[in-house]
């Protein structure tokens, strides 16, 4: 099952307050959760947890404080991995059963090349902006008549003056070599060598205004970002650039899904908008529910299912063109979905992992 996962509006917030209190202002004796190693817990799969994805066969689950689980048994036991940071954890992808990307709060980035089982840090929030404003900072100097480079460099030396406080929401990668995460304020980045190296992206993306991006995401070889306040973006090769796509919708969208030929973007109170000709154009689909919807999937037979806040679950069988409430299903908030093996989904969120089974 194909799956994607959304960055709640309250978590979000969370992550930005967090992120403040971590500032400049800090106590004696703090170690920074980028340099502080998850603590092993009982309770981590019961806790709150923000993804789950497949590698291979397991199963792997991210949440707060650092917690990795991963399960061999298709969601009916899970261990905890390890892990070199604290900071909570938003998203992650797996290119293949065994190499794995995460991304979280303070800008970090995770790598995995045992299928999940350990993890060591790649990038985080304290390179991020000396990165970007080196990166802009040689383009001013080599173009000085472009007004544009000077900006984003300044841009650059912002983030290296607030610190590791800019969360990393979304992360895809084409293979276990090319790959992009994303975060706010139109943070973006680039790897061709696998997560070794890193090259800010800022200017090639239709986000004057510096929306958030809350998730990107592939769809055959299509590559789509959602945002705020309506935003959509699509790579296109040809201009090498992320380009605006006309969205039905100005608020924000979560994340999208599909498959070759059709394409659905969700978001805030229900709306979910589906597109048939790779982006032009999107029309609308009445979910019949107002709570914002919180994640989706497919499952093995093509079926599209959707999450809300409130737990509600949603199930299409015609493409997307209309969905259905499903009956008897015990509601619980649900921040990401992946279909196990076994035929079942496994759901993770705000009470930690549970399965859903095969209807």
């Amino acid at each position: 099952m194909a799956c994607s996962r959304k960055w709640a509006p309250w978590a979000l917030a969370l992550a930005m307050a967090v992120a403040g209190v971590q500032g400049p202002a800090r106590a004696a004796g703090y170690v920074d959760v980028l340099d502080l190693p998850a603590k092993p817990s009982a309770l981590a799969v019961l806790s709150p947890l923000r993804d789950v994805t497949r590698a291979g066969d397991r199963l792997v689950a991210v949440g707060p404080r650092g917690h990795i689980v991963y399960s061999d048994n298709q969601g009916q036991d899970w261990h905890q991995a390890s892990v070199p940071v604290s900071a909570d954890l938003n998203a992650l992808v797996f290119a293949n059963a065994r190499e794995g990307w995460a991304v979280g709060n303070d800008g970090v980035v995770l790598h995995s090349r045992d299928g999940g089982a350990s993890w060591a840090r790649q990038l985080d929030g304290r390179q991020i902006g000396t990165l970007v404003e080196a990166h802009y900072q040689a383009l001013a100097k080599a173009h000085p008549d472009d007004p544009q480079w000077p900006a984003f460099a300044a841009e650059g030396q912002r983030l290296v003056e607030e610190g590791a406080d800019k969360p990393l929401l979304g992360v895809w990668f084409v293979d276990a070599r090319h790959g992009y995460v994303v975060g706010v304020f139109n943070l973006i980045l680039r790897t061709d060598d696998g997560g070794n190296s890193w090259v800010p992206m800022q200017d090639r993306t239709d986000n004057p205004q510096g929306l958030h991006l809350n998730a990107i995401h592939a769809i055959g070889d299509e590559l789509y970002v959602a945002g705020e306040q309506g935003l959509l973006l699509k790579w296109q090769a040809g201009q090498q650039r992320f380009v605006s796509l006309p969205s039905p919708y100005q608020g924000t969208w979560f994340g999208v899904l599909g498959k070759p030929g059709e394409v659905l973007a969700y978001g805030l109170r229900g709306h979910v908008a589906r597109s048939s000709d790779g982006g032009q154009s999107w029309a609308r689909v009445n979910t019949g529910v107002t709570q914002s919807i919180t994640a989706a999937s497919i499952d093995s037979n093509g079926d599209y299912w959707l999450f809300s806040q409130a737990g509600q679950v949603l199930r299409s069988r015609d493409g997307g063109l209309s969905f259905a409430v499903q009956p008897q299903v015990p509601p619980a908030p649900v921040t990401a979905a992946v279909q196990a093996r076994s035929n079942g989904t496994v759901l993770v969120g705000e009470r930690g992992v549970r399965v859903l089974p095969a209807r």
